[in-house]
This record gives C-alpha cells, structure tokens and sequence, in this order.
C-alpha cells in the first residue's frame, strides 16, 4: 500500500470513529441530562468536521501540479487547518456559554455511571485511533493528518477529565443521599472548553506560519547548510538560501557560486548531487539552485557564505 493510500485510509477511519462517538454521547448526555457529555459530543462533532477536511484535503493536497497551480495545492493542507482551527473556537465558546447556565440550575444527573462509561469507551477509541493519525502523520509530513490527531487527543484527556467528574457524583450518590456536587458537571465542561481553546490556538498558529510562507524550522535550514557546504572543494560559497513550506512540500531554494572555468557539465552535477542529498530527507522538496561564477566581487552577502580559505579568496584586479 502506497504512502497516499496510508493516508487516505487512516482520515477515513477517523470520519468513521467520529460519527459513531458523536451519535453515542448525543443520546448518553441527553437520557442523563450531562452537559459535559454533551459539550463532549459538540468536541467530537468538530473532531468529525475536522476529519472530513482532513480526508478532503489529504487527497486534494496531493495533486500534481497543474497550469493554474504551478507551486502545486499544498497549501489547501494549511487552509483546512485553520477552518478548523475556526470551528474549533466557535464550539468552545458555546461549551462555557451552556455551562454556566448549567452552573446556575438545580438540574441533577441520572445514571452518572452511563456517562462513566461513554466517556471510558470514547477515550480508548480515540487513543487508539490518534496514534495511528499520529504515525501516518509523521511518515508522510502532513499537516491535516496532524490536527486530526491532536483532535483526538484532546478529546482523550478531556473524556477523561469528565469521566473523573462524573465518576465522583457516581459515588457521591452512591454514599450520600444528596451530596450537592452536581457543579462538577458544568465545571468539568468548562475544562473541557479551555483545553479545546489552547488546541485551536495552537492549531491557528502553526496554520498560520505555512500559509505566510515562513521560513524552514532552524535545524532544517542548518541541514541544508551543511549539505551544501559539504561541497567543498569544487563549491566555492553560496548565498540567498529562502525556504518556504506548503502542506507536506517544502520550497527551497538558493545560489551556489563556482570556478567561472568550470563547465556546464560539471555544474550542473553539482546541483543534481545537491538535489537528490536534499531530496533523499525531504522528498516532497521543489529545490531551486542558481549557479554563479565566483568573480572576485566578494560582498557581504557572498563573504557570508564563502566557503574559499581567506588565502585563497579571489581579489579584484
């Protein structure tokens, strides 16, 4: 199975993983009146809308290239995770405004232990499923892949912040013949909220920066760096390294300067060595390099990158 079908398979199982858990604390927290499990079930209904960008624009992503879209769709990644990042905000509002409504009220819980269970049920399903979101993520650098799994993951630990809620008016129903603790349902969905908000803040950010064109994270440039230096001595500096992301496809691209007596031939080895070493660690790479004879013009941004001995530097004459 190829990498892009790995992809396409795993989105898949999270849309389905979704709908089902969606559908599963809808009816749990309305029969038991939870608005933690209800806030629960609106958390997994964005993981589903988040799934089905994901599974969207994993396929879209990967399209080749075309007249209309010479840099290719990698950004569509970038733009499905900040929708997301979107839906994600609008939810968590609505969440803490419901809960401290909630707060306010005199409504008790029925059958608590349901929720312990929906709740212990959902935060294996969703472990399960988020680490392999996690795996297929990393294999193939996709950013999408990515936010889905960290969907899952914070509905992990928020289903278990609301199981121990609940699990406490379990037993404190259990002992006590009206313990006043139901309180702990709204504030456990107000838990909920908050950590849904740092998730879509996160999310925002990193959607962001790809989208702005910012440059490579510094330990992959300083790769590229030594990649190129290491072409010492037929290299004799380069300069104007610019590195960019989009998606899964990073754009790097710089000028790389040469004995103005060497051939075309043996140039253009240069940079086909340059590409396949970049390539073989980044593969979805678009590498462009420009070759320059070294002229003798040594200007601060040439001296920056000179990979000559200061004896052996070429001098105007």
């Amino acid at each position: 199975m190829s990498l892009q079908q790995r992809k396409e398979r795993v989105a898949l199982l999270s849309v389905v993983s979704n709908s089902f858990l969606v559908l599963f604390k809808v009816i749990v927290g309305i029969l038991i009146g939870s608005v933690s499990i209800i806030s629960e079930a609106i958390h997994s209904g964005m993981d589903l809308l988040a799934a089905i960008i994901a599974m969207f624009s994993v396929k879209t992503s990967s399209v080749p290239a075309d007249d209309h879209h010479p840099f290719g769709h990698g950004k569509i990644e970038n733009i499905s995770g900040l929708v997301e990042a979107a839906l994600i905000f609008v939810a968590a509002f609505w969440i803490i405004f419901e809960a401290l409504k909630k707060i306010s009220s005199s409504q008790t819980l029925d059958a608590p232990e349901w929720g312990v269970a929906v709740m212990l049920f959902s935060s294996i399903i969703n472990f399960m499923v988020s680490r392999k979101l996690f795996q297929v993520a990393k294999e193939a650098d996709s950013i999408a892949l990515q936010a889905d799994a960290w969907h899952l993951r914070t509905d992990v630990y928020t289903s278990m912040g609301v199981m121990i809620s609940l699990g406490i008016i379990w037993v404190g129903h259990s002992i006590f013949t009206d313990p006043k603790i139901h309180w702990l349902d709204p504030i456990a969905a107000i838990f909920v909220a908050v950590i849904i908000l740092r998730a879509a803040y996160e999310l925002t950010a990193h959607s962001i920066r790809d989208l702005v064109d910012v440059k490579l994270p510094p330990e992959e440039e300083d790769w590229i760096r030594d990649v190129i230096v290491s072409c010492r001595p037929s290299l004799y500096g380069f300069h104007q390294l610019r590195t960019r992301k989009a998606g899964h496809f990073r754009f790097i691209e710089f000028h790389i300067q040469v004995n103005p007596q060497m051939s075309v031939v043996d140039s253009h080895n240069i940079t086909k060595g340059l590409k396949l070493r970049i390539r073989r660690k980044f593969p979805d790479s678009v590498i462009t390099i420009h070759i320059e004879p070294c002229d003798g013009k040594c200007v601060d941004a040439c001296i920056a990158g000179c990979l000559l001995a200061e004896e052996k530097r070429p001098r105007l004459v």
